[in-house]
């Protein structure tokens, strides 16, 4: 089995199409869909669902890409046994954070990482919905949240305090709540995955350090963080937000911080990977850097 088709199927399934793998990996797309036919022939099995628009994994092409992707690091790893550490680490990374991670801590610093790995390059995700790492093809992404992911690997980088914020404006029209009762009187921006979500609650640390929650009312629903705080600036309500991001806006007094003493738990900080045997030399190099990077930006413990 030629480790060369193998790559060009990954770069498919990676991508899913043809063309951006064919225009990635520097090749003509007919050379790509040759490779991947002849890959299907060998196999017996068909690998990829070609339809005019799309291109998808068929089942066994899932259960292949899994163990595919385990002989490439490790032929990659066979391969920078014997080369000098001057020639550097080669080959493509695809890493997936949160929209405010890339863009205050991460991105500001991704160049000494590539001055440092000149030949590698480095697709940098960034949503606010939770990527499937395995299936769409990421090396690692940075989860801030509690872990549902039993099939990942998980690696804990520590934890991000929360607090409570409102805008002047807010707090003048509604008053400020120094007890979780005041809460009764006020309403606070709804952040959820879907707009269709319901249940608004506000999270909060009991005298014994329990999580808790209590209804609340929301006019205000969003789905991404940018527009959450956008939303608390506009005076809309009260928001629950990580103290990471949000101390230039409470220095600039553009929002206040409210009810101290019942702020939501902290949320666990973790780089989650694909539970592989190896990892190629370039995720070791990415997972020591974010880790660096990442780090003195949080709490040891909640």
């Amino acid at each position: 089995m030629d480790l060369h088709e193998l790559r060009i199927f990954a770069t498919v399934a990676e991508l899913a199409s043809f063309s951006r793998a064919a225009e990635q990996l520097g090749l003509a797309k007919g050379r790509v869909s040759t490779a991947v036919q002849q890959l299907e022939a060998q196999l017996g099995t068909r690998l990829l669902q070609r339809t005019t628009r799309s291109v998808r994994l068929t089942p066994d092409g899932e259960r292949f890409l899994d163990r595919c992707k385990e002989l490439l690091t490790e032929a990659e790893q066979l391969q920078a046994m014997f080369q000098p550490a001057s020639s550097g680490l080669t080959g493509r990374l695809r890493i997936d954070l949160s929209n405010s991670m890339a863009r205050d801590h991460v991105l500001p610093r991704l160049p000494e990482f590539l001055a440092a790995h000149p030949r590698l390059e480095v697709g940098v995700s960034t949503t606010d919905r939770r990527v499937d790492l395995v299936h769409e093809g990421f090396d690692c992404v940075l989860r801030v949240g509690t872990l549902v992911d039993s099939d990942l690997v998980a690696r804990p980088l520590g934890f991000m305090p929360m607090r409570n914020l409102a805008s002047p404006a807010y707090l003048r029209a509604h008053g400020t709540p120094r007890t979780l009762a005041d809460l009764a009187h006020h309403r606070v921006v709804h952040y959820a995955p879907s707009l269709n979500a319901q249940g608004t609650c506000w999270d909060y640390a009991d005298e014994s350090g329990q999580p808790r929650s209590m209804p609340m009312r929301a006019q205000v629903t969003v789905n991404g963080t940018d527009a959450y705080t956008a939303a608390a600036l506009a005076g809309l309500g009260l928001i629950q937000v990580p103290k990471l991001g949000t101390e230039a806006l409470v220095a600039a007094g553009r929002l206040v911080e409210v009810l101290p003493d019942w702020r939501a738990p902290a949320m666990p900080v973790s780089l989650m990977l694909p539970h592989r045997r190896q990892l190629a030399p370039r995720v070791q190099a990415v997972l020591a850097w974010l880790t660096q990077v990442v780090t003195p930006l949080l709490a040891p413990t909640p």
